[in-house]
């Protein structure tokens, strides 16, 4: 996410940093390239504009440039600049809920956004926040629509209301509503049609339901890989129908991003969700500040909290950085981390919430975490493993390793490259336990995540 966008206002800001002083000149020049890489991202002309200006102004206002450090007083004001552009730390992204239950959620969007996913990811999302969500198929203009969504249901044990083809959404989505009651739910969220572009039969469909529904929320699915066209998608549904949020999908695949940083200060609607992957898990809550801070390389500590306290026992967590520490660690306990971790999404997702790693870490190895058959390789082999293999890693010998790569479709080398990593790392982590009971120093603790006191894995 923003990869490219990231890169280049890193290199511009590390310049800076190089400066004792930052001149007027050293300014515009930085704000010359801040505005070129803006661009090349796919950021709206007219925003980059009077973005760019709105720093200059601010940084010769306050007397950045002759502050005790300039340079992260610049970094500062682009920062508050971004988090402006994005919608402010004030504005609160959450479900706007009914009075009396159920609440109406509206899905909207063109075809291809990634809406039908969205309506079980949303409905997954609410669950884990204790409501009892269900799902009503309008989308009756794509032939598999309501069958995926009946699917996506199924997968996820969610209720799913369904009619025939030949009924009319509006019908549909004014029925659902008794049935809803009777689910004793407490959403329930629409799959309206979407076209391969706006038109006329689209709109009129999607604001006839609203009328007979009155929704609570109208949530537009947008794919920010379209780039600017998003922006003029999410403009001609404010005209229409007035969504009160923005669901930004594909933010995992976009690296340019230019399309989330337009969206909000050009219609207005706040985005309240982003989709960041396939799975049905893979949706989170939006937060200006925090997107800022990852678009900069700063991290996101939070978010990577909130994610490791819904997706890792934390008892377990525990007795594995007991574990870590005492050198007893063995593979059947890393294949338990591994697929702890997995539940958090892609490793180099995590890297990005990581402030300083992502800058610390060169290309090809980000594209190596961004590869996640490597991990799927390592499971397979643990897997081919007998228990007792995994628990005392040391008996494994030439016929076992044979039967461990046969099984796991690998080559014994890759059964040998395996075995030498994994003591290369129970040697440090025995180190790293020493250094701690001699008193040293010590790293933050993620809570949550297995290594706690020693660091993010141990």
């Amino acid at each position: 996410m923003f990869e490219s966008l990231s890169t280049r206002l890193e290199g511009i800001f590390d310049r800076l940093r190089g400066h004792g002083t930052v001149t007027e000149a050293d300014l515009n020049e930085v704000m010359r390239e801040v505005r070129q890489a803006l661009l090349e991202a796919d950021v709206n002309f007219k925003l980059v504009r009077q973005f760019v200006a709105a720093i200059q102004e601010k940084a010769v206002g306050a007397q950045v440039l002759k502050g005790l450090n300039p340079a992260q007083q610049v970094i500062s004001i682009v920062y508050d600049q971004l988090v402006e552009m994005l919608g402010g730390v004030d504005e609160t992204p959450r479900i706007q809920f009914a009075t009396t239950p159920p609440t109406i959620l509206m899905m909207v969007g063109l075809q291809g956004s990634g809406k039908t996913t969205t309506c079980a990811k949303l409905a997954l999302t609410l669950r884990k926040q204790k409501q009892k969500p269900v799902m009503v198929a309008c989308d009756m203009q794509r032939p598999a629509a309501v069958a995926q969504l009946q699917q996506l249901g199924k997968q996820l044990d969610i209720p799913v209301y369904a009619e025939p083809a030949g009924n009319k959404p509006v019908d549909i989505a004014y029925r659902s509503m008794a049935w809803a009651r009777e689910q004793g739910a407490t959403v329930m969220i629409i799959d309206t049609a979407g076209r391969l572009h706006i038109d006329e039969d689209l709109m009129r469909e999607v604001e006839m339901i609203r009328e007979r529904v009155h929704p609570q929320e109208i949530l537009l699915v947008v794919d920010a890989m379209t780039g600017q066209d998003a922006v003029r998608v999410a403009q001609a549904f404010k005209e229409s129908v007035d969504p009160t949020g923005l669901v930004m999908t594909k933010m995992d695949g976009d690296a340019r991003g230019g399309a989330s940083l337009s969206i909000r200060a050009v219609t207005g609607v706040p985005i309240k969700y982003m989709g960041m992957g396939e799975k049905v898990d893979a949706l989170e809550v939006f937060h200006a500040d925090r997107l800022a801070q990852r678009i900069l390389g700063m991290g996101d500590v939070l978010s990577l909290i909130e994610r490791a306290r819904e997706n890792i026992d934390e008892a377990q967590a525990a007795k594995l950085q007991k574990k870590m520490l005492s050198s007893t660690f063995n593979l059947e306990d890393f294949l338990q981390q591994m697929q702890q971790i997995k539940k958090m999404g892609s490793l180099l997702q995590i890297v990005e919430m990581i402030p300083g790693l992502n800058r610390m870490l060169p290309p090809e190895a980000k594209g190596a975490l961004q590869d996640e058959k490597e991990m799927k390789r390592v499971e397979a082999m643990i897997l081919s493993m007998t228990k007792i293999e995994r628990r005392n890693p040391k008996i494994i010998d030439g016929s076992r390793k044979r039967r461990i790569a046969n099984g796991s479709g690998m080559r014994v080398q890759d059964v040998n490259d395996l075995l030498k990593q994994f003591q290369q790392m129970q040697q440090m982590m025995k180190q790293m336990g020493n250094m701690q009971q001699k008193g040293g120093r010590r790293m933050p603790r993620i809570p949550g995540l297995p290594g706690g006191k020693g660091g993010l894995l141990g």
